[in-house]
């Protein structure tokens, strides 16, 4: 190409050499660039730098938001598209090679692991924050103490009405419902709260975190199962207050809830493992080349990433947390 340059320059007269010189030199440069940055398998991005798509699950969709807005602020030159969806399709597409970075609930599996080692891949998890499932109901519904027996019991089917777990109650037959039949929260509740026994066939499925809130507010007698970074209340820095349009329910792991063993998911509760149902959330990487999706979980883990986790009431994996006694 440089020949060809000098071909040019050769037949034109002086004035016409300068301005088609700069033209020529500037495709030059843009040329060797595209050379040095672009790898076999055609991506272009660096660490921090491109653009590039990545995974996340629903549930996880307001911090992540705010961790990426930042990222980018940082970094003029990135560019992240997340795909929120639910945690089966985020972890199908990290299988796939079409993206090489999910924010997911869990670890691969043994088999999910070894079929990217099969194609030369290393995939790598590294924890991100505790999170806690909540549980959330009407505002006019007062019955704001369980067990987790009793959710047990509520999402098995075991029990249908409010008055078999509340005796006084008559807001009649339980609405649960659940935020998407794939998502990480339907697992946790399988795996972590039903021992494996399937839920009763009577819950509802909504599409999304926030469909699953107006649920729950428009209905009396309803009980939504979500994220707990869903509940931040952005007004109130202190994270000892959750959304207004709905009460969240304290929790139990004791035989008999009561005010004094019961439990909501604020930050310190998660920290200390008082309440009951809490999950681990992960970054899985898949990046061979260690670009920008390296670059990002460098971030998401660093002290300003994990200050954002802080920020959002839910407990960073690496930062360290200070815990402080509020009196009411």
């Amino acid at each position: 190409m440089f020949l060809y340059i000098t071909h040019c320059l050769l037949h034109l007269d002086c004035n016409s050499s300068m301005k088609y010189f700069k033209f020529l030199f500037l495709i030059l440069v843009l040329f060797l660039i595209s050379c040095k940055s672009k790898s076999k398998d055609g991506k272009t991005d660096t660490y921090s730098s491109g653009v590039i798509q990545i995974a996340v699950d629903e549930s996880f969709q307001p911090i992540i938001q705010e961790e990426l807005d930042v990222f980018e602020a940082q970094f003029k030159k990135a560019g992240i598209l997340p795909i929120y969806t639910n945690e089966v399709d985020a972890i199908n597409r990290l299988l796939k090679d079409s993206v090489r970075l999910a924010i997911v609930t869990r670890a691969l599996s043994f088999n999910e692991e070894n079929a990217l080692k099969s194609r030369k891949f290393s995939p790598k998890s590294y924890k991100l924050a505790t999170d806690g499932i909540a549980l959330i109901i009407n505002n006019r519904n007062s019955d704001s103490l369980i067990n987790v027996t009793d959710i047990r019991r509520i999402l098995t089917g075991e029990v249908k009405n409010w008055n078999e777990v509340f005796p006084t109650s008559k807001l009649g037959k339980f609405k649960v419902v659940f935020d998407n039949p794939n998502s990480s929260t339907v697992r946790f509740a399988i795996d972590s709260i039903c021992y494996g026994k399937p839920l009763s066939k009577e819950l509802y499925a909504q599409k999304t975190n926030l469909e699953v809130i107006d649920f729950v507010s428009k209905t009396h007698n309803a009980i939504g199962i979500i994220g707990v970074n869903w509940l931040n209340n952005i007004k109130d820095s202190s994270n000892l207050s959750f959304k207004n349009e709905i009460r969240v329910v304290s929790v139990s792991s004791e035989s008999v809830a009561t005010t004094n063993n019961s439990y909501k998911p604020y930050q310190a509760y998660l920290f200390y493992g008082y309440y009951p149902l809490t999950r681990s959330l992960f970054i899985i990487l898949n990046d061979p080349r260690g670009t920008l999706p390296t670059g990002l979980t460098s971030f998401l883990t660093s002290d300003r990433g994990q200050r954002i986790i802080l920020k959002s009431g839910l407990v960073p994996a690496t930062q360290p947390v200070r815990i402080v006694s509020v009196k009411n």
